[in-house]
């Protein structure tokens, strides 16, 4: 089987192995997100992104991480705790993981080399867009809101 996003499982926030092969037949958003961060206030626009196009199939995959400034030094628990209270988050939070260095996760390697979108990733907030096979279709900075017109046009594009 080829190389995509399905063939990797993860940590969910709270403790279980996920197998992204489970998201298969979605289209799939996966953000690396920090707590404390010029852009934290992107959860709100992701949670918006999440209600307007879950029901055609889309699923947010949020990956905490640290690599940026610190800007996520919390445990597992208390990114769910800030992500609820502030944000009411309802897509998917993941457990905390390393998007580059020397302990970069599998999946961030995979994304940053092989993909297609390649590049290290720059700051929080990177977003990958991944089409319903697990190919990773658009790959868009830190600073692109959840519902700018880029990501939503593009997200339209690949919805049935």
């Amino acid at each position: 089987m080829e190389k995509s996003v399905h063939s990797f499982t993860l940590k969910t926030i709270d403790g279980r192995g996920k197998s992204l092969g489970d998201y298969a037949g979605n289209i799939l958003l996966m953000v690396n997100t920090a707590s404390k961060c010029g852009y934290t206030p992107q959860y709100a626009g992701l949670e918006t992104l999440y209600e307007k196009y879950r029901n055609r199939g889309i699923r947010i995959l949020a990956f905490p991480a640290n690599n940026f400034g610190a800007q996520e030094p919390g445990t597992d628990e208390e990114i769910q705790q800030f992500c609820d209270l502030n944000y009411h988050v309802s897509f998917d939070l993941f457990s905390k993981i390393s998007v580059k260095g020397e302990d970069i996760h599998p999946l961030y390697r995979y994304l940053t080399t092989e993909a297609g979108f390649n590049g290290a990733i720059p700051w929080n907030f990177a977003k990958f867009l991944v089409d319903g096979t697990g190919r990773v279709a658009a790959r868009f900075e830190p600073g692109t809101g959840p519902m700018s017109e880029e990501i939503t046009s593009k997200i339209e594009s690949l919805l049935p």
